[in-house]
């Protein structure tokens, strides 16, 4: 990669300005100053800016965020903060929601900056299951499993959703599993049947789980195995 390139995205700012700290001597690479933006960096290059290290990035990034409520999963919002914040990484503003959440859901979010990989995550082709931990304002109407088996209709749509699984944990919380992403479905299908959504809390996207060691706010890189996971036949991430 070129070296104003590199230096633009690392600091976020135009080549021009990149140019101009060139010129000042600020960047180095492997402790030389180097003046020129043509200039090649390759994969082992240490290269500084006012002597900080910064880290070239080797091919794409996953992790996994236990959100809190209160974030978006968009990367730039001018109202509301955003998952983001959390992502003590280079270019953290290069990586995207694989699959967001509402403002007031928490739980899994995955990140990264490979698209194909999120595509499969996301893709409605693909199926990739999604398990949630739902607290209801009205203790759970009997029958509403076998509705959700069956397909249920959301206000405002033609089909029927793809058959869901529901397990009762007690009278207000169950644990929903879906195929599908369509808006707010997961509060629309409760609402379909007279309930009401009171908390939301994803916990399974696909073969990946929430790690049950991170606090709200706390992320860690996916395993070779989770990433791998995406493109299998397994729980539902379908080829």
């Amino acid at each position: 990669m070129r070296l104003d390139k590199f230096i633009s995205q690392q600091l976020g700012i135009s080549r021009n300005l990149v140019g101009r700290e060139l010129r000042a001597g600020r960047v180095t690479i492997n402790g030389d100053v180097v003046k020129t933006g043509a200039s090649k960096i390759l994969p082992d290059d240490e290269v500084a800016y006012d002597g900080n290290v910064l880290q070239q990035l080797n091919g794409p990034r996953y992790f996994m965020l236990n959100k809190p409520e209160g974030y978006v999963c968009s990367t730039d919002d001018p109202v509301n903060p955003t998952v983001l914040y959390f992502i003590d990484e280079p270019v953290a503003e290069k990586l995207h929601a694989a699959g967001r959440l509402d403002m007031d859901t928490t739980g899994l979010v995955l990140l990264t900056d490979d698209g194909q990989w999120s595509h499969r995550v996301t893709s409605p082709r693909h199926h990739c299951e999604k398990t949630y931990l739902v607290t209801l304002a009205e203790p759970l109407a009997a029958g509403t499993a076998e509705r959700f088996a069956a397909g249920v209709q959301l206000h405002g749509e033609k089909h029927l959703t793809k058959p869901a699984t529901l397990e009762a944990i007690d009278e207000i919380c169950v644990r929903l599993t879906i195929s599908e992403g369509r808006y707010h479905q997961v509060k629309r299908m409760f609402a379909a049947v007279g309930n009401h959504v009171s908390a939301l809390h994803r916990e399974r996207i696909g073969d990946i789980v929430l790690d049950p060691e991170l606090a709200p706010g706390e992320y860690r890189a996916l395993t070779q195995e989770e990433v791998d996971s995406v493109y299998g036949d397994t729980a539902g991430c379908c080829l």
